[in-house]
């Protein structure tokens, strides 16, 4: 670079609430990723953005540098437009699995990179490796192919896009400033800009099951990210949804992906199918398709068709049986009445010490462990009858979980309130 800065002085700067400029954040980025500037210094630049914020400009800066330290894909000679989905995650959140065929059945294509799971959030990876044979690993030549042909794929992200958002987002999980939503937002969207998709629809989750807790914050997050989107030439929208109560009926690897096939087949649950009915039509409505109806198309069997082939390209076996974990625990219910409350977090944490998730980056998931939840908040309860069955392939695992489902349901005698699962789009 042409510009030569001090690291300390940039700390002290964003440390005392300094503007920084495009230059010093560009040499900053840049020679972090080259390893001119140590961990612990941008550790302490992560620490002064979590405590005193950046501007709209600093938060564009940084997106755009660390898009410039990686690799960025070009989707230009493809035929068909371009349309990418983002979750922030949560707990029985498999909408990207019917999602993607069924967008890709109006003539779009879904360049869907996806990611593993850590902690009490799956990952949408995590899930497919349970159905036999299919690869994550997909080559640019493959993905070409396979978008031009079936209009979907879902894989991993190749390494080369935005390495300095990686060696980032791996110090903040170690430093107390994951929770920093300039960071967040430019470490989401670097990656999905970097993809170089024509449109982006985000998935923002609130409440107690999500990432952000506080449906003020997480529109605070989503903004920034439309902005950021906006910015880059990507039409961006974002919907918030509600992650207190688990999606669907099921949390766990194997499990999500049979509700998904369900949902797919025209049956699943409500939620889920709303959820996966809206993204659609927010997709489309941002590659600019006006004349779809996507709820027909996931019940008359065209998404299905999709997943089929999007799957069988990937070397899986769409019609295999999936796996079973070895062992079941059921719970049931020790009154009558209606369930009020069930609790996204616990069942989340629950799944996971199941084997459902990992601890660490690198660790194997179980595909058969996790949750099936036998009620909603607002269904009627009988004592005596299941409420959720868990499922692990280590025994031992299960009074682990049982822990930590203690309070994470209630039975009284009134249905709770309904709450919207889409509380606001952003656009």
């Amino acid at each position: 670079m042409a510009e030569n800065f001090d690291a300390v002085d940039l700390i002290i700067g964003k440390r005392d609430g300094r503007e920084l400029s495009t230059a010093e954040i560009d040499w900053l980025v840049d020679a972090f990723t080259r390893g001119f500037v140590a961990d612990e210094q941008m550790s302490a630049f992560a620490m002064a953005v979590l405590l005193n914020g950046m501007s709209r400009s600093e938060i564009r800066d940084l997106t755009l540098a660390m898009i410039a330290s990686g690799e960025r894909m070009d989707f230009s000679s493809l035929s068909k437009r371009t349309v990418d989905k983002h979750s922030t995650g949560g707990v029985g959140d498999k909408i990207t699995l019917p999602l993607v065929p069924l967008v890709a059945v109006f003539g779009l294509a879904v360049p869907q990179l996806s990611g593993r799971g850590l902690g009490h959030t799956g990952g949408t990876l995590d899930k497919l490796e349970s159905i036999p044979g299919w690869r994550a690993d997909v080559s640019p030549a493959e993905m070409m192919t396979q978008l031009e042909g079936v209009g979907a794929v879902i894989c991993a992200a190749g390494a080369s896009l935005a390495p300095a958002d990686k060696k980032l987002y791996a110090l903040r999980d170690t430093t107390g400033t994951v929770e920093a939503i300039p960071l967040i937002a430019s470490s989401i969207m670097s990656k999905k800009i970097a993809e170089g998709t024509g449109a982006l629809v985000l998935d923002v989750k609130f409440g107690q099951g999500a990432f952000m807790k506080d449906l003020d914050r997480a529109r605070e997050l989503a903004k920034t990210m439309v902005d950021l989107g906006r910015d880059a030439g990507v039409v961006t929208s974002a919907l918030l949804t509600d992650m207190n109560v688990p999606l669907g009926l099921t949390v766990g690897n194997a499990l999500e992906v049979r509700e998904s096939v369900e949902v797919l087949a025209g049956g699943g649950p409500a939620d889920v199918i709303e959820l996966t009915v809206t993204l659609a039509e927010e997709m489309l409505r941002a590659a600019g398709v006006t004349d779809a109806d996507p709820a027909a198309a996931l019940a008359d069997g065209r998404a299905m068709d999709v997943w089929r082939r999007m799957i069988e390209a990937q070397g899986g076996d769409a019609s295999a049986a999936l796996p079973t974990a070895r062992h079941s625990h059921v719970i049931v219910a020790e009154e009558d009445g209606v369930l009020v409350d069930q609790h996204a977090l616990p069942i989340g944490i629950a799944a996971w010490r199941l084997g459902a998730g990992r601890a660490r980056q690198g660790d194997a998931v179980s595909a058969g462990a996790g949750i099936e939840l036998h009620a909603k908040p607002g269904d009627r309860v009988v004592k005596g009858a299941p409420l959720l069955t868990l499922h692990a392939d280590d025994e031992a695992r299960i009074p682990r979980a049982l822990d930590s489902l203690d309070g994470a349901w209630t039975i009284g005698d009134e249905a709770p309130a309904t709450r919207p699962l889409v509380a606001e789009i952003i656009r």
